[in-house]
């Protein structure tokens, strides 16, 4: 694939793969071995993290939508090469999360995809991407699981600045693109004053 031609996103938004999509590719091993490989780098290039995520759910019986799903990936980063995790240093101390939840978004088992990423000012600390254990009855438990995993995250990363002599001197600000999220927070945030 050194030569292949790149495109502009990692996974195609038309379509979600599922489980008995195409038939069965002929090589599992080598699906296997790339998709594994594609794992690590997730560690420098977040961007690719829901995309491998979801080629990672079909490593037991890989289909040829699978795989070119995977090759899709590839010819991201070939096109991409120069992003990665880039750290600079930090004026002021403050932590800055953005989450999301697809409701029911697997084909297969109806469960969720909930995702996060979590900036310490500019830059990107901590960040996953994951499908749910549980089938959320609605969309707005889906959004309100998503944000308790990055709230969960936040409290954790916290502790630790904490733990080195370097509290954030404010709360930190948790972005996600549902109303319904805000309305049932709203009830909890009076019962709390």
């Amino acid at each position: 694939m050194d030569s292949c031609k790149p495109v502009a996103t990692p996974v195609d938004t038309q379509s979600k793969l599922s489980a008995d999509s195409g038939p069965l590719h002929d090589d599992p091993s080598t699906y296997q071995s790339l998709a594994g490989a594609l794992r690590y780098l997730t560690f420098t290039r977040p961007g690719i993290s829901y995309a491998v995520q979801q080629i990672c759910m079909h490593m037991h019986a890989p289909r040829l939508d699978h795989w070119n799903a995977l090759k899709r990936i590839l010819r991201y980063l070939q096109g991409t090469t120069e992003f990665g995790l880039h750290l600079g240093s930090v004026p002021h101390l403050r932590l800055v999360a953005y989450t999301n939840a697809d409701w029911a978004g697997c084909p297969d088992t109806r469960r969720y995809t909930s995702g996060y990423c979590v900036y310490l000012g500019d830059n990107l600390i901590s960040w996953s991407s994951k499908r749910q254990s549980t089938i959320s009855r609605s969309r707005a438990e889906a959004e309100y699981r998503g944000v308790a995993n990055v709230v969960a995250d936040i409290c954790w990363l916290r502790n630790i600045l904490l733990e080195l002599h370097h509290p954030l001197p404010r709360a930190t600000l948790v972005y996600c693109d549902r109303q319904c999220c805000l309305s049932i927070q709203k009830p909890c945030a009076t019962l709390a004053h």
